[in-house]
This record gives structure tokens, C-alpha cells and sequence, in this order.
């Protein structure tokens, strides 16, 4: 394990070396490695400068109440117990990247800009860090029926050259990861405990050995269940995904908790599976914000499910330096912005839009054409629920949900829903159950459809 100095200096101060972690210092926090971080940078030196000469007088003019200088000094101190950690795991097969190597996933730092973990552990591809997919999640315990739908969709997500990223724990995620893995899809799993016992299990060595497997983890290898570390990775696998889709939460726990995050903190457009399950969460996970997928494997279209991904885009193609790589001629991670998210509009030419509200071509405008005229023009020739109406007739000829018709007209979910409960009370469409879908009624009046 070829570590650089900076990395070095990273895992002394991030990390721990010990199963009991009963070091007398404890390492940083995420915020407070940011934090800290933040000020070496503006004074001009790296994490690697604090292994070499006198880190004291280096750390002269920091002041932090939780995060001494003494803690810090305490921290370099640990060389010896690193050396025999790196030795541990990399018998183990394991590996350590951190913020500063290009490896690093970069779907973390943008999204998590300053909270993202400083240092990764992990096993297999590191390739496959960068490389997303759909985020499958869900409870322990799910009833067979949805473990049923975990297995297939984990298989034909590795037929379409999907990746799976999921958190590697009994019930869905497990299920997910070896259904995909086993047909040579590429998976991610991202492991809150025990990733020292996981890059030896045998489950896991067919995807590990064939180079289509990546285990990952922020927290020591060795570390055995922790809620409070089951809970804080949802947010990592989240990040390193396009899209997420939640099979089986319950109303309570991990699952809810992690889905909940993402809809707050908008990371990635989040799916549900229906479920018969009346104790489940998944209706509740839809009215805050997420979308009804299809029940039926077959009728489920990945592409689908990626087509509102441009919500919470993240360019991965651009080189994202952080504080202390090589180069310094890239804004650092703690500079990176998200771009401005474009609205969603309605995808349909000048031409479409006078076929399908059959009015006239509209006049060419001249110079002498007010703001005001143009406007009063358009509110005059065009009444848009009327094209959103004449749109879902087109598409509810077989049932849709909300959300497949949100993916359709890319137009905003608050707007499509009141629109689909106008059509319903017109008797336009009729709303299905189990799931929710719409369908254009048969009896249709001639004047709409002309």
C-alpha cells in the first residue's frame, strides 16, 4: 500500500487504528478535518508538511476549542499504529484512498463538498467509484415478494450496464448487490461495519476476483455494527448514484431516515416500489417528494428512471481538485459549486404547438411589438392546461403513474398534480389504484381530440 505523505498525515488525524478505539485522542470528524484542512490551505502548507520538521511551530496561530493543538500533536504521534494497520489490511487485500488522490469518488465531494469522508476504505475496483448507477435500498427484513423484485431488478440493472450501489446489509441491499454481481453487473457497496470481515467472505469473492465489485467504507475496517455509523453512510450511498429507488421501508430505522436526507438535500431523484405492505413507509417517502415506480419488474423501464436525473446533475467529467492536490490551478473542494439547475419546461416545437391546440401560425413579430402585446398574444392563443390535457390523453391510452407522467412532460410535480386532479373531476382520465395510475377515459368528446 503505496501511501503519500499527505495521505499519511490524513489517516493520523481522520482515522482510527484499533478495534476498542479507546485512543486517547479521537480522530477528527468530517467537520472538523474540513475545517482544519481549510486553514493549512490558507496558510500555504499541506497535511504532509505536519510529518516533517516541527509540526508545532507549523500549528502556531490555530485555535479551535474542540480541536487543540495537543490533540493534533497526539494524533501525529500514532506512526507506529499506523504502520501496523497499513501492514493488517493490506494482507486483507485492502486499500485507502483519500480526498487528495484522484480516485476519490468525485460524485462525494461534490455533492458533499466539506462533509465528504477525508479517507475511504475499501476492496476491489476502485475504478468502479466513479462510475453511478441507481442507489437500491430498503429494508432488513422485506417480505419475499419484494426480495423477489430486489433479486430481478438487481439482474436486469447488470443487463442493461446499470450499476447497483447499496449498503451490502441483510434484506434488500444484500439482494440487490449478488443479483447484480452474479450476471456481471458493476456494484458498489458501501459498508457501515465489518469491511474487514466482508473482503474475505466468500460471497462476495466471485464479484471481488472478476474486478466487478467495489466494497468502500468511512469508518475504521474492523469496526463492528454501530446505528449511528449504519445510519450516517446513507448518505454516501445516495451520493455516488444517479438515482435511487427504495424497495421496502419501514417507519422507522435506516432506510426512512436515509431516504428522507436525500429529499431534503435533493441528491438524487428517489423511486418507490407499491407495496401491499400496510405497515411500510413508501407512501410516505412519495408524498414528501418521491416517485411511484412500477410494481411490475417487466413494466419497470431503467431508462425511465434516469430520464429526471438532469434534476441534481453532477459533472464528473471535470477534473475536481481538492485542497491539497497536486495542481493548484483547479478551485478546491471547498470552492466547487453545483451549477444552476435549469426549470423543467414543456419539450414541444412551435409547430407541435399549433397542431395540437389547432390554432392558427402565429404572426411574425415586428420591432414595434410590445412586451405587453406579445404576452397578452400568447395568454390569448394558448391555454396550457388545455395542451397539458391534449398531451395525457396521448399518453394514458395504457395506465401511467404521476410519475412516469412527470417524466413524460417534464413539467414540475406540483403542477402535474393539480392538472391530473382537474382531468379526474372532468372525467378525463380515470385514477386507478394499486398503484395510483391514470388512464383517458373511453368516452371522449370530439372537439377535445380534433
Amino acid at each position: 500500500m503505496d501511501l503519500s505523505p499527505t495521505a499519511q498525515a490524513t489517516l493520523l488525524l481522520t482515522s482510527y487504528f484499533s478495534k476498542s478505539q479507546v485512543d486517547a485522542e479521537k480522530p477528527l470528524t468530517n467537520t472538523e478535518w474540513g475545517r482544519f484542512a481549510l486553514w493549512l490551505k490558507n496558510k500555504g502548507n499541506t497535511p504532509a508538511d505536519l510529518l516533517f520538521g516541527q509540526p508545532r511551530e507549523l500549528l502556531e496561530g490555530w485555535h479551535d476549542s474542540k480541536v487543540t493543538t495537543e490533540r493534533l500533536l497526539a494524533l501525529l504521534e500514532r506512526g507506529h499504529s499506523l504502520a501496523l494497520a497499513v501492514e493488517k489490511w493490506q494482507r486483507a487485500g485492502l486499500w485507502v484512498v483519500t480526498r487528495s488522490d484522484a480516485v476519490y469518488p468525485k460524485r462525494l465531494k461534490s455533492r458533499l463538498k466539506t462533509d465528504a469522508p477525508p479517507v475511504l476504505f475499501g476492496c476491489g475496483n476502485k475504478e468502479l467509484l466513479n462510475t453511478g448507477g441507481i442507489a437500491v435500498v430498503g429494508s432488513r427484513n422485506a417480505c419475499d415478494e419484494d426480495l423477489k423484485f430486489t433479486h430481478e431488478l438487481g439482474a436486469k440493472a447488470a443487463t442493461c450496464g446499470t450499476g447497483i450501489i447499496s449498503g451490502g446489509a441483510r434484506g434488500v441491499d444484500e439482494t440487490a448487490m449478488l443479483a447484480a454481481m452474479n450476471v456481471g453487473g458493476n456494484v458498489i457497496g458501501v459498508m457501515a461495519d465489518s469491511l474487514l470481515k466482508a473482503a474475505t467472505a466468500s460471497k462476495w469473492r466471485k464479484g471481488l476476483m472478476d474486478g466487478n465489485l467495489v466494497l468502500v467504507s468511512p469508518f475504521y475496517p474492523e469496526a463492528g455494527f454501530n446505528a449511528g455509523n449504519a445510519m450516517a453512510r446513507n448518505k454516501y450511498i445516495y451520493c455516488l448514484a444517479n438515482v435511487s429507488l427504495v424497495v421496502h421501508s419501514g417507519k422507522k430505522g435506516g432506510t426512512i431516515n436515509g431516504a428522507e436526507e436525500n429529499l431534503k438535500k435533493k441528491w438524487v431523484p428517489l423511486w418507490v416500489k407499491p407495496t401491499k405492505d400496510t405497515s411500510a413507509a413508501n407512501s410516505l417517502l412519495v408524498n414528501k417528494g418521491g416517485y411511484w415506480c412500477a410494481e411490475n419488474i417487466e413494466q419497470l423501464e431503467l431508462s425511465s428512471l434516469t430520464e429526471i436525473t438532469s434534476l441534481n446533475t453532477v459533472n464528473t467529467s471535470e477534473n475536481q481538485n481538492d485542497l491539497f492536490s497536486q495542481t493548484d490551478d483547479q478551485p478546491d473542494i471547498f470552492s466547487d459549486v453545483i451549477g444552476e439547475v435549469e426549470p423543467l419546461t414543456l419539450k414541444i416545437t412551435s409547430a407541435e404547438l399549433q397542431y395540437v391546440l389547432d390554432i392558427e401560425p402565429e404572426p411574425k413579430l415586428t420591432n414595434s411589438d410590445s412586451d405587453s402585446d406579445v404576452m397578452q398574444q400568447v395568454k390569448e392563443e394558448v391555454d396550457f392546461y388545455h395542451l397539458f390535457l391534449k398531451e395525457l390523453l396521448r399518453l394514458t391510452k395504457n395506465p401511467l403513474t404521476a410519475a412516469e407522467i412527470i417524466t413524460q412532460t417534464q413539467l414540475h410535480k406540483s403542477q402535474v398534480a393539480e392538472w391530473l386532479k382537474r382531468a379526474t373531476a372532468d372525467e378525463h382520465v380515470k385514477k386507478l389504484n394499486h398503484p395510483v395510475r391514470y388512464q383517458r377515459q373511453l368516452t371522449l368528446t370530439r372537439n377535445l381530440l380534433s
